[in-house]
C-alpha cells in the first residue's frame, strides 16, 4: 500500500490530514496480521497517468455514478448515490433477518486488504470505507441481476443509461475489490458455496456485454479469485494466462517445421531475388544518380532547394516540434488496410483472439481478431492499456501494441470499410468513419511497447509489402519522378526561356543566315 503524505489530501485541513494519518498508523502496527495479509495484496486500482488522461479524459473519469473511493466526493455524482442507496435497501430486503450493518462489520475486518488495494492514500476513517463498499457492492450485483434478467439488454438493444454506466463501471480508476462483491454475494444469498459461480457468472456476463475483443472463456471459476478487480478480470478473459501462452506460442512458432526446414526454391524465386539482388538494383538506379550529380543538375537542385523546400522544411519542423510536445509514441510503421488490399494482401478472421494475429506468407494473408465496435469500445480499450500499463513492469503491453497496430492499419473510411466487409470489424457506429477516428485517436502509451510475436508478423507484413512489384514501382516513381516535379519544373522553366531568348537573339541577329554562310564556305 502507497501511503502519500498527509498534504496530498484534498482535504483542506492539514492538522486534521495528520491526525488521521498517525491514527492510521498506530492501527496498522497494532494489527500485525492485517499489516502481513496487507503486504500479499499487490497494488491494483491506480490513478490513470497524467500522459494519458490529458489525451481523453471523459474516458478514465466516471460521468455518472462513483465506485470506490477516487471519486465518491464529486458533487456531480451525487444524483447517483440515491439510486445507489435504494439498491442497498433491496439488497437488505432480501436477506430476511440480517441488517446492512452486519455486511459493514464484516467489511470493517477487511479495512487494510482494501487500503492496499489503492494506489493512492485513502484519507477515510475504516467506518466510511466499509459503508462506501457495502453501498457499491449492493449496486454492482442489482446492476448485474437486473442485466442478466432484462432480455432486451441481453439482445444488444441496450439503453442510453446502460452504456453509461457500463463505461464507468469498467474505468480503472472506479474499480473495487472482487473480494467485496464476493462478501456482499455472501451476504445476500447467505450461502458461501455458491458465490463464486453466480460471481463468476455474472462478471463474464458483464464481459461479454462490454469487450470490443472476443473473450476466452474456460468455465475456470477459481478466476473470479485470481483476479483483482472486474477490469483486471475481463483483461485475464481476453488474454488468459499471457505469461505462460504467449511464451508457449512464440516457442511453438520457433519450432516450427516452417521455420526448421527451408522452403525449395522455385525458379520464379530465383528471378525474383536475381532482379531484387543489390548489383541489380545499383545498375538500374546508377543512370539517374549519374544524371543527377551533373554540374547543371546540381545548380538546379540548388535553386530549388532555396526557392521550394525551404520553407516547406521549416513549416514541418514547426509542425514536428509542437506535436512532439503531446506525442510520446510514433504510429507504427505499417501501409494502411486500403494499400495492403491494394498490394494483393488479403485479409482474414481469427477465432483466437490477440494470440491468434498472424500473416500467412505463403497466401498472402492477414489474419485479425473480431473486433466489435460501439459506444462504450473507445472506453474499455483506453482503460485496458491504462491498466496494462500500470500494472507489472515486466509484463508486455500486448493489448496495447494491438491498438498501435490498429492505429496504424486504419487510416480512412475506406480502411474500416474493408475490415468490415472481411468480417473483422462488427461497426454498430453510424459510420466506417466513426470506427476510423476511433482508432485514430488511441495511439498513446507511456513506455515502449515491444511484443515480440506482434512485432514479428508487423516485419513480415511491411517485408511482404515492399517486396511486391507494384510497390516497388510506385515508390520509385514517386522518389524520382513525383518527389522531384519541382526540379523537373524548374528545369522546364529554364530551357523554355533559353529557347524564347535564342528565338530572340535570332531574330535580331539573323542566325539562320551566319549558319548558312559558315556552311557554304566551309
Amino acid at each position: 500500500m502507497l501511503l502519500s503524505p498527509p498534504h496530498q489530501s484534498p482535504n483542506p485541513n492539514p492538522i486534521w490530514d495528520e491526525q488521521r494519518w498517525i491514527i492510521f498508523i498506530r492501527q496498522a502496527l497494532d494489527h500485525e496480521d492485517d499489516l502481513d495479509q496487507e503486504s500479499h495484496i499487490p497494488v491494483s486500482i491506480f490513478n490513470v497517468p497524467k500522459s494519458l488522461m490529458r489525451t481523453s479524459p471523459e474516458s478514465y473519469v466516471p460521468q455518472l455514478v462513483a465506485l470506490g473511493p477516487y471519486h465518491h466526493s464529486r458533487p456531480e455524482l451525487y444524483e447517483m448515490e440515491m439510486h445507489k442507496l435504494s439498491t442497498a435497501k433491496r439488497s437488505q430486503k432480501a436477506s430476511p433477518g440480517l441488517k446492512l450493518h452486519n455486511l459493514v462489520d464484516q467489511l470493517s475486518r477487511a479495512e487494510h486488504m482494501f487500503r492496499a488495494s489503492y494506489h493512492k492514500f485513502l484519507n477515510l476513517n475504516g467506518e466510511t470505507l466499509a459503508w462506501m463498499m457495502a453501498v457499491d457492492s449492493c449496486f454492482l450485483l442489482d446492476f448485474f441481476q437486473r442485466k442478466a434478467g432484462n432480455p432486451t439488454l441481453n439482445s444488444g438493444r441496450k439503453t442510453g443509461l446502460h452504456d453509461a454506466i457500463l463505461r464507468d463501471i469498467v474505468m480503472l480508476e472506479n474499480q473495487i475489490p472482487l473480494f467485496s462483491l464476493k462478501k456482499t454475494l455472501e451476504f445476500i444469498t447467505g450461502s458461501t458455496e455458491g458465490a463464486d459461480y453466480c460471481l463468476y457468472a455474472m462478471a463474464v456476463g458483464l464481459c461479454r456485454d462490454s469487450s470490443p475483443l472476443m473473450i476466452q472463456e474456460s468455465n475456470d471459476v477459481d478466476q473470479i479469485n485470481k483476479s483483482a478487480h472486474l477490469l483486471e478480470f475481463l483483461y485475464n478473459l481476453i488474454l488468459p494466462r499471457f505469461h505462460e501462452s504467449f511464451k508457449t506460442a512464440l516457442d511453438d512458432e520457433e519450432e516450427s517445421p516452417n521455420k526448421a526446414v527451408p522452403a525449395k526454391t522455385s525458379p520464379f524465386s530465383l528471378i525474383k531475388r536475381l532482379v531484387l539482388s543489390k548489383p541489380v538494383t545499383i545498375i538500374l538506379t546508377l543512370p539517374w544518380k549519374i544524371i543527377s550529380n551533373l554540374p547543371g543538375i546540381l545548380m538546379l537542385k540548388q535553386v530549388e532547394y532555396y526557392c521550394f523546400s525551404r520553407n516547406t522544411e521549416d513549416q514541418n519542423n514547426n509542425n514536428n516540434n509542437n506535436d512532439n510536445s503531446h506525442l510520446l509514441m510514433d504510429e507504427i510503421a505499417i501501409p494502411s488496410v486500403t494499400e495492403l488490399s491494394n498490394a494483393g494482401i488479403e485479409f482474414a478472421r481469427t477465432e483466437k483472439g490477440i494470440p491468434g494475429i498472424d500473416f500467412d506468407k505463403e497466401t498472402a494473408t492477414f489474419h485479425l481478431p473480431s473486433l466489435s465496435v460501439d459506444v462504450n469500445s473507445e472506453v474499455v480499450m483506453r482503460n485496458l492499456v491504462a491498466y496494462e500499463a500500470c500494472g507489472d513492469a515486466s509484463r508486455p503491453l500486448i493489448i496495447t501494441r494491438y491498438t498501435e497496430l490498429m492505429n496504424g492499419i486504419i487510416d480512412s473510411e475506406e480502411d474500416a470499410r474493408i475490415l468490415r466487409e472481411r468480417g473483422i470489424v462488427w461497426n454498430y457506429l453510424k459510420s466506417d468513419q466513426d470506427v476510423a477516428d476511433l482508432w485514430n485517436g488511441m495511439s498513446r502509451s507511456i513506455r515502449m511497447t515491444k511484443v515480440p510475436f506482434l512485432d514479428r508478423v508487423i516485419e513480415d507484413v511491411n517485408s511482404y509489402y515492399n517486396g511486391r512489384w507494384k510497390v516497388r514501382i510506385g515508390k520509385f516513381v514517386r522518389m524520382y519522378v513525383f518527389g522531384s516535379w519541382q526540379s523537373i519544373t524548374l528545369m522546364a522553366a529554364s530551357m523554355l526561356l533559353f529557347f524564347v531568348s535564342l528565338q530572340s537573339f535570332c531574330t535580331l541577329f539573323g542566325c539562320g543566315r551566319l549558319f548558312f554562310r559558315r556552311t557554304r564556305t566551309y
